[in-house]
């Protein structure tokens, strides 16, 4: 094409002289060079969300390895041709009704085979993608969230890291060094995100972090060689549907609250003071305490989820003893279930927990978690000594919907409490050794 038009040009260079000696032949208007479109002008033309529909297929059939985003790109282009090429077509680049119809209908398949869903996690706020075939076990504690297949050979965890001047290279020093045997080959870290990925023993694995204030929120997915075929383009798919802070109508958040919900109360003054978990109390027109009246909330701790109540003109209250133990191993929740958990009664009952770090505001993670209205119970030893408060989370609700919504439990230690009444000086002056003697039904009323 050039040396044609080079042609055209030097013909009509030559002939100037001869066209300026007839003055009566005008000139001829130079002929206009046609402009070829690329793939990628083709791409640009489209639409970010087709450009992104091709982008998320092709990375299905493992053809694409790159953030889906809807960008046009060369590497767009470039996975457009090895697929064209794999259905033995004309490599363009471009893909015709045809052929853009045979790459939707295969990423479908794919999707459809390992059971991928996007899901909403209310346990750590966050949204992902979820080969939900792959991974049908599903657990949650004070942790975060976690799916594995049965044989744990695929694993999903979504967690979050809170801590003050936390930067997103401490959040990436910290998943380097998740497991002993961890190793990174690839890594990069930004001041809002880090990605990591490599090799964990026989497995793949692969990090992806997003820090926002003093909260980083993190997806893990671990797998072994023989699901690598299968989860490397499913890595890809859930890079990209992670969203760590949804807002608006992807917010994720705990599940509307009861009209009426029980906790636990723990007596730890003479004077009527009560405290409990203030989640359970939160928002309520009314708060009752079984047998002595309404109830005053006095103040709350939101990082430690603590409230403080008080019960004016009270009588009967026994306060209890808070020692200064550390809570290791085992201990013993003494409090009072949900009516619905016993038939409608108000028994005081005893169930035992192991008891884990959790790493999250020095809280203990409670395992098996105690049922509803333990909320506020009384931790004690082996000693039998107090060593804190239990707490339930509100219910996860996220999962394969053949899971059972899973609650968390974590115990709040005896120094925060203490630390909490301090601040607000109420004096601890309790002398009773029976957490059964010190503990009250605290009754929320919403509507």
């Amino acid at each position: 094409m050039r040396s044609a038009v080079a042609a055209f040009l030097l013909l009509a260079a030559a002939a100037l002289p001869a066209v300026a000696q007839t003055a009566a032949k005008p000139k001829a208007a130079p002929a206009a060079v046609p402009t070829l479109q690329t793939p990628l002008d083709t791409a640009k033309a489209m639409s970010q969300a087709e450009r992104q529909a091709i982008q998320s297929d092709l990375a299905w059939i493992g053809k694409y390895n790159g953030l889906i985003n809807g960008d046009a790109n060369d590497r767009m282009v470039n996975a457009i041709q090895a697929f064209q090429k794999d259905r033995r077509n004309k490599p363009t680049g471009v893909l015709n009704p045809q052929e853009r119809d045979l790459l939707r209908d295969a990423a479908k398949k794919l999707q459809t085979r390992v059971g991928w869903k996007l899901v909403g996690d209310a346990g750590t706020g966050m949204r992902t993608g979820l080969p939900s075939k792959l991974v049908p076990v599903y657990g949650s504690d004070a942790n975060g969230t976690r799916w594995s297949s049965s044989s744990g050979a695929v694993q999903v965890a979504l967690t979050r890291i809170k801590q003050a001047d936390l930067t997103t290279a401490k959040a990436a020093d910290r998943e380097r060094n998740a497991a002993a045997d961890r190793k990174v080959t690839y890594s990069t870290v930004k001041p809002d995100f880090f990605v990591l990925s490599g090799t964990q023993g026989a497995n793949n694995f692969y990090v992806r972090g997003q820090l926002r204030g003093d909260e980083a929120r993190i997806l893990t997915v671990v797998y072994d060689q023989a699901n690598k075929a299968t989860m490397d383009p499913v890595v890809i798919a859930m890079s990209s549907a992670f969203n760590p802070f949804p807002t608006g109508a992807q917010a994720v958040g705990p599940p509307p609250r009861k009209s009426v919900e029980y906790a636990t109360g723990i007596v730890v003054g003479s004077g009527g003071d009560i405290v409990t978990d203030r989640q359970t109390i939160e928002g309520c027109q009314s708060i009752v305490v079984a047998g002595h009246g309404n109830a005053d909330q006095i103040a709350i701790d939101k990082e430690r989820d603590l409230a403080l109540l008080r019960i004016y003109g009270a009588h009967g209250l026994t306060a209890l003893a808070l020692g200064n133990t550390k809570a290791t191993g085992d201990v013993e929740l003494t409090g009072i279930a949900d009516p619905q958990n016993q038939g409608g009664g108000a028994a005081i009952s005893s169930v035992k927990a192991g008891i884990t770090p959790s790493g999250s505001n020095g809280e203990l993670a409670l395992s098996p978690a105690p049922g509803l209205g333990f909320s506020g119970a009384v931790a004690i030893d082996a000693s039998g000594k107090f060593a804190g408060m239990a707490q339930l989370k509100p219910a996860v609700v996220a999962g394969p919907s053949s899971a059972t919504p899973t609650t968390q439990a974590v115990l709040v230690g005896a120094d925060a409490l203490r630390d909490f009444l301090k601040a607000n000086n109420v004096v601890a002056n309790g002398t009773s050794s029976s957490p059964k003697a010190s503990v009250v039904r605290v009754i929320c009323v919403r509507k």
